[in-house]
């Protein structure tokens, strides 16, 4: 069995962007993937979309969603596991008065960053296998 913690470890899979003073970490997460998913049909999509944007305040309005998006995963694991002191989200709004454009294209590389570490396998490989036949 699991054990069941308080702390959320993400640091090794998130990457941080600092907000109107405060930091927030962005995290991928199988939710945020499936919003992910249903807006730009992928994760392998989502870099085209982006790049393809039709004019500048689409790509803004992109890249706030994206942040809004991933830096709330970690606030709604606070949330889940701290019901008696729930954090407030961030919404796009709040990133749009607390940040200016050269901000959020700053942002825009913790965004890969937090996407390829979401992303990444860890795979450990074993010294001896379990189910190794004994040398005989």
């Amino acid at each position: 069995m699991t054990k069941k913690t308080d702390a959320v470890d993400t640091a090794d899979r998130s990457a941080t962007v600092t907000v109107g003073g405060t930091d927030y970490e962005l995290l991928l997460t199988t939710r945020a993937t499936k919003d992910i998913a249903k807006r730009y049909g992928g994760l392998e999509t989502l870099g085209d979309k982006l790049m393809k944007a039709e004019n500048f305040e689409l790509a803004l309005d992109e890249i706030c969603w994206l942040i809004a998006l991933l830096a709330n995963q970690t606030i709604m694991i606070h949330n889940l596991r701290n019901k008696d002191k729930p954090k407030p989200l961030l919404t796009q709004e709040e990133l749009e008065l607390l940040t200016t454009p050269f901000e959020l294209a700053d942002c825009k590389a913790a965004i890969t960053e937090a996407m390829f570490r979401g992303a990444q396998r860890h795979i450990e490989s074993e010294e001896e296998p379990k189910n190794a036949a004994a040398a005989g």
